[in-house]
């Protein structure tokens, strides 16, 4: 442990916190657009954030890093060692360690049990223990009915104290130079976002990590005079890393494709405001700059569908899932053409692979429409009574339980 005592509203052991991270994080990914699917980038990732797990408090953790596909610049931890990062914090930096000083700061949150104690003041307070239980011992789709989206939620919003981030921003410099990276990283990459700041209002694009991680010009300050009393140059050598050159060339595909994320994001903006064709026009102009961008061609193919345009969206989406299948929004678009177009073997595949993604009551409802093309009757009615159950005041949870009692009177 870090040495300090750690908060213990309701005791939690180590068991439970590793199946409790592992049980959310899958979800945690899904719903912030699924990983970036470039293996050689999370393979990077992951062996610079294992290099720095491997001198903490807690080197045993079964810690994993995966970079998230999200434009804004954020990263989290999990309890137990699962540690994100978006694409977007990646574009931002410039050195390796840059990121070893962010990979640092996460374990630390890992490693003094931050995350835990979060939820320990918050949602297992309020609905028990028992929910760690419930997170490992689910149906095929107990996450309609179960806690585990609601508590993977909370771990995205997860706000420190500022002591928390304090002790965190400490650990995270002492597990980078004990791996032998240069301490100035953490400086850097602090002066980096004050500056930001010091532009004027706080950008959106910095809105997530600034909301999960409070930043201030005293918490830089004070890293600043850490790093000056506990490791000067004299103390630590000149030979630290940075690893300039090994960080660019990992994230260059993510440099020369931002501007195409950036007209995603637009894009986005405008489907939010119901202007799908300005939106779909700013989408295929993103695909021409990036054209094998699977979560650009799932925005234009779901954005298609909103207009009713369901050919261009088949085609967009099932290039989308033959480049990464491995995200629920694209599987679920698919299964829902396939159901449009009366084919509901081929929409059951999909939408039952969505489900694995990340159970919701949109898939869930597609899904036992699915079953009832292909007359799996019983399948189809235990699932319209799981959506019930899991969203009794949705339009979509209403048909559901509609559907239920017709398929029961039926019998």
């Amino acid at each position: 442990m870090t040495g300090k005592r750690e908060l213990a509203l309701i005791p939690v052991p180590e068991s439970q916190e590793i199946e409790l991270g592992q049980a959310s994080y899958p979800q945690v990914i899904q719903q912030m657009g699924g990983s970036y699917p470039d293996p050689q980038l999370n393979e990077y990732v992951d062996t610079v954030g294992k290099r720095l797990a491997r001198y903490s408090h807690r080197p045993d953790l079964p810690y994993q890093f995966t970079v998230i596909n999200d434009s804004t610049p954020n990263a989290f931890a999990l309890p137990g060692g699962p540690v994100a990062i978006t694409r977007g914090l990646l574009t931002v930096m410039e050195n390796e360690a840059q990121l070893a000083s962010v990979l640092g700061h996460e374990i630390a949150h890992v490693t003094a049990r931050h995350s835990v104690q979060g939820i320990q003041r918050g949602v297992l307070l309020e609905l028990g223990v028992g929910v760690l239980g419930s997170l490992t011992s689910q149906t095929a789709y107990g996450g309609l009915t179960s806690q585990a989206g609601q508590i993977a939620a909370s771990l995205i919003n997860n706000t420190y104290s500022r002591e928390q981030e304090r002790e965190s921003d400490r650990l995270g410099i002492d597990y980078m130079v004990r791996a032998g990276y240069n301490p100035q990283g953490a400086v850097e990459l602090q002066e980096l976002f004050y500056r930001k700041l010091e532009g004027g209002a706080e950008p959106d694009w910095l809105s997530g990590l600034f909301r999960t991680h409070p930043f201030s010009k005293e918490r830089m300050l004070e890293n600043q005079q850490y790093i000056q009393a506990n490791y000067p140059p004299s103390r630590i050598g000149s030979d630290m890393q940075t690893n300039a050159t090994a960080f660019m060339q990992a994230t260059a595909g993510l440099r020369e494709k931002k501007k195409a994320y950036d007209l995603y994001d637009e894009a986005r903006q405008l489907e939010a405001q119901e202007q799908y064709q300005k939106a779909i026009e700013l989408y295929q102009q993103a695909l021409r700059i990036a054209p094998q961008e699977s979560l650009i061609l799932t925005g234009v193919g779901l954005a298609s569908l909103k207009i009713g345009d369901t050919i261009p969206a088949q085609r967009y989406l099932r290039q989308a899932v033959d480049l990464h299948g491995e995200y629920f929004q694209s599987r679920m678009g698919l299964g829902f053409v396939l159901l449009e177009k009366r084919e509901p073997a081929a929409a059951v595949e999909h939408l039952e692979y969505s489900m694995k993604l990340l159970p919701t009551p949109q898939a869930g409802y597609l899904l036992a429409q699915a079953y009832e093309g292909v007359g799996r009757r019983n399948d189809a009615l235990a699932l319209y009574q799981e959506v019930a159950q899991a969203a009794p005041d949705s339009k979509i949870g209403q048909a559901a339980a509609q559907r239920a009692q017709q398929l029961q009177s039926a019998r």
